[in-house]
């Protein structure tokens, strides 16, 4: 036995519909269904879910970092910026590793969630 695949991941929000807006409009995930405190996107193969935390409960920040693969780092970067995203790091070489270099930038929701976007860029052949 051993867990290989991930189905869902989910984060906690304090405002859900602002969450839901910048989740399905300004990151331009597929919005699936609303569930109540909760509401999930499809990324990939992978189901995103966004919810509140339980009633009675204070709002804690889980420290959850949600990576997501881009092709093309700087034009992600430069579209999500047009679009009004605030980066907390642009996009810069984290590793040299064998055949790509990886990239990554960081911004955050409006709840002050993480997001990494990562990129593996091929190294030109000499």
């Amino acid at each position: 036995m051993g867990l290989e695949t991930i189905g869902q991941v989910g984060i906690v929000v304090r405002d859900l519909a602002q969450a839901k807006d910048f989740y399905q409009h300004v990151l331009g995930m597929k919005f699936l269904f609303d569930a109540g405190s909760m509401v999930f996107f499809q990324c990939g193969s992978v189901r995103l879910m966004i919810g509140t935390a339980e009633a009675g409960k204070p709002f804690v920040a889980a420290g959850t970092i949600l990576y997501f693969k881009v092709a093309d780092i700087q034009e992600s970067h430069g579209a999500l910026a047009a679009g009004g995203v605030t980066f907390v790091a642009p996009p810069h070489l984290v590793a040299k590793m064998p055949g790509h270099d990886l990239w990554m930038a960081f911004l955050k929701d409006p709840d002050e969630n993480v997001i990494g976007l990562m990129s593996e860029v091929a190294r030109a052949e000499v």
